[in-house]
């Protein structure tokens, strides 16, 4: 793996977090890190789901993948925080 395919997982991966957790309901009591961390494991894992629909590569803008990953970090960060404040 090259260093530009790292550096763009965390880009994607950030991006997928931050708009997971927008669409979480409520507050979630989670860092930065975290967020980051769900959302590249969403990432990988709805590319892996929308890859097995045959919905990954599209021409122009892949949005059910985008939909896909979203959601994904949006249950992420609710279960996340959710363990977390249970502490």
């Amino acid at each position: 793996m090259e260093i530009s395919s790292i550096i763009s997982a965390i880009v994607i991966g950030l991006i997928i977090g931050v708009l997971g957790r927008l669409v979480a309901p409520g507050r979630q009591p989670i860092g930065v890190l975290w967020t980051i961390v769900v959302g590249i494991v969403a990432a990988f894992i709805g590319s892996a789901i929308a890859q097995g629909f045959g919905v990954a590569d599209t021409d122009g803008v892949d949005w059910v993948e985008w939909l896909i990953q979203i959601g994904l970090a949006a249950v992420g960060v609710s279960l996340l925080s959710r363990s977390k404040s249970r502490r």
